[in-house]
């Protein structure tokens, strides 16, 4: 199965979400700016934090759409290792 990171606030993850649905592709969507664990695994298998990426069977198979993408922003938590 497909895994979709992205961010609510970007347009490239939108379009790609809605070119998977339209493809009716099978795919679990993560979104990195809510869920530090998912930013985690985003930064693990691409050594970036641009989004979206689109991942199977553990490898990295899209990233951005068309050459675009956004740059997430690591959270930021006083006294916290933001990863």
């Amino acid at each position: 199965m497909l895994k979709l990171y992205g961010a609510k606030g970007c347009p490239y993850t939108k379009e790609l979400r809605e070119s998977l649905l339209w493809d009716q592709e099978e795919f679990v969507e993560y979104d990195v700016e809510e869920d530090r664990e998912a930013l985690k695994q985003l930064i693990t298998l691409t050594g970036e934090r641009t989004v979206p990426v689109l991942i199977e069977d553990d490898q990295v198979i899209q990233v951005g759409v068309s050459g675009r993408g956004c740059i997430v922003e690591l959270p930021s938590s006083e006294g916290e290792d933001p990863l």
